[in-house]
């Protein structure tokens, strides 16, 4: 998407979100446009659909309820959802003191990995299970959001609610943690 079809796009967006504002069964255009993202977005953190599904509708009951609280920043509305979205997730895992988990997807490994081998080996993949289960909650989520989500920099420091330099040091450094992890 070029940076003029993304203004569009965003400014589209606007106006969707100023007439839910003013009449609450406008705010289905954004859900219906979101819903499944935000959905894997979650799924991937809790790997349980039926717990997904749950904070899922909290995160957009939570957004629809304060939709006069959200103030256009230059950033899909995404962005918004994805924080609320992350925040529940949280919540969700210090009332039931679960472990956070995180689903793998080959073709976002590989990337993550940077190998060029055919197929994954299993024991690569144990390694870097064995090395996700030892990086923060912090460090996975901006992995999430920049390979999995496709976020940009700006998104993942607004939904993380950090500078935009911060998110990119923040990947860079957990970048190479996993590098150096598959060097040993």
């Amino acid at each position: 998407m070029s940076k003029h079809q993304n203004s569009e796009h965003i400014e589209e967006e606007r106006l969707w979100v100023e007439a839910a504002k003013k009449n609450p069964q406008h705010f289905n255009k954004l859900y219906e446009k979101y819903f499944e993202a935000i959905f894997h977005f979650i799924f991937r953190r809790v790997n349980d659909e039926d717990l997904a599904a749950d904070i899922c509708s909290r995160t957009f009951l939570k957004a629809m309820n304060n939709l006069k609280k959200y103030e256009f920043r230059g950033l899909p509305f995404s962005a918004w959802l994805y924080r609320i979205a992350s925040n529940e997730v949280n919540r969700e895992y210090r009332q039931s003191n679960k472990i956070v988990t995180f689903s793998l997807e080959e073709p976002i490994i590989k990337q993550l990995i940077d190998t060029e081998e055919e197929g994954l080996k299993e024991e690569r993949l144990e390694m870097l299970a064995k090395y996700l289960e030892k990086i923060s909650t912090k460090e996975m989520l901006v992995l999430q959001l920049r390979f999995f989500e496709d976020k940009s920099f700006k998104e993942i420091a607004y939904i993380l609610e950090i500078s935009e330099s911060g998110a990119k040091m923040r990947l860079y450094r957990t970048l190479e943690k996993l590098k150096s992890f598959f060097k040993n």
